[in-house]
Formats: C-alpha cells, sequence, structure tokens
C-alpha cells in the first residue's frame, strides 16, 4: 500500500461523510460528489468534480487520504 493522499481537511470530512451514509461505492467518484452537496460539503462536491483532482481521488481510494497539514502560525 502508499503513502496516504494528504487533501484539504473540509474536502476530507465531506468525504467520510459519504462513506460513512453508505449511499453509493466510493469509486463513483460524480456520484459521491453528488451526495457530498447534498450532505452541505459544498467544498468537497467542488473538490470532487475538478478534473483537476480526479487522480488524487482515485489514488487515495485506494491508498487512503490524510488531512494536508496546517500551516504553522
Amino acid at each position: 500500500m502508499g503513502d496516504k493522499v494528504k487533501i484539504p481537511a473540509n474536502v476530507l470530512e465531506g468525504i467520510k461523510a459519504v462513506r460513512i451514509s453508505g449511499r453509493t461505492n466510493m469509486l463513483a467518484r460524480d456520484v459521491v460528489a453528488a451526495i457530498a452537496l447534498e450532505l452541505g460539503y459544498v467544498d468537497a462536491a467542488f473538490w470532487l468534480d475538478d478534473k483537476a483532482n480526479h487522480k488524487t481521488y482515485a489514488t487515495g481510494i485506494f491508498n487512503g487520504f490524510a488531512e494536508e497539514d496546517s500551516p504553522t502560525p
């Protein structure tokens, strides 16, 4: 298994909420985005819809996700 994929905390929160809901197969990225939007996770939905993040999401599904490090003040 590879390293976990780091994504923004608010996106991770939305992806986790969709997973917990059990409403779809997490490989169906477009459906995950739609459910995230329904659940009120707008940032997660937009992140999932952005083509620039499709590969990152697919990699994260297989390797796991982690929250991006917060910048230190």
